[in-house]
């Protein structure tokens, strides 16, 4: 008998077609971290997961499979989907697709389930959504066991980043240089000043890059298109 795990608060990452009629869905949940599974049907036009399989939308699912790839056997939106637009969709996207590419299947991050929720609020908000996506970048290499090492920086001098080795001290003219203060404001997550968030913007994509290889993202490269 097919081992079934039931009624998983979980959202939708990626979804792709697969075989004829069917999906290959990627869900972000609380209690098994990322999950591939297939949903039968699902591009059917009278399919019952078409309209509530969408991103950002609170989710109760099931499946059931011993193997990585599990089938999906139920879905239902457990409150109003999170209708994001302009700026905060492709930004929505752009977390879905981290979460997608770095995760790891069936590997619990109920903390970054939370924060998950918090940057999906926030971006409906549209208040500050650069200080949420730094936040959340900052919690997902937390949980994925990478983090900086602010503590090698000193006082009144600079630093340069290399992803595997970390801060090393430079000279101040060194145009790719980070002044320590603005460093120790990151470490606090102290985002008040526009160099504080650009320093952590900077440092966020060096990692992010090294991690996913230099492979692209989707997300990026469409913001990039919508705003040349």
């Amino acid at each position: 008998m097919a081992f079934q795990i039931d009624a998983q608060a979980a959202y939708v990452l990626h979804s792709r077609p697969y075989r004829d009629t069917s999906a290959l869905v990627d869900f972000f949940t609380l209690e098994q971290g990322k999950v591939s599974a297939v949903v039968k049907g699902a591009r059917n036009a009278k399919s019952k997961f078409r309209a509530v399989l969408q991103p950002f939308t609170p989710l109760q699912i099931s499946w059931r499979g011993r193997q990585d790839l599990k089938t999906l056997v139920s879905a239902e939106a457990v409150a109003a989907p999170i209708f994001l637009t302009g700026s905060s969709l492709l930004c929505g996207l752009y977390v879905n697709e981290l979460l997608e590419r770095l995760l790891q299947n069936i590997n619990p991050h109920p903390k970054l389930y939370v924060y998950y929720q918090y940057v999906l609020n926030e971006l409906l908000s549209g208040e500050d959504i650069e200080v949420a996506l730094r936040v959340f970048e900052r919690q997902l290499l937390q949980q994925l066991g990478y983090d900086f090492d602010f503590s090698r920086c000193l006082p009144e001098r600079h630093y340069c980043f290399h992803p595997e080795q970390g801060f090393y001290q430079t000279s101040p003219m060194n145009r790719a240089a980070f002044p320590s203060e603005l460093l120790q404001a990151m470490s606090g997550e102290e985002y008040s000043q526009a160099d504080v968030r650009r320093t952590a913007k900077r440092l966020m994509r060096q990692v992010f890059d090294h991690l996913l290889g230099h492979q692209r993202l989707r997300s990026r490269e469409l913001f990039t298109k919508i705003n040349t």
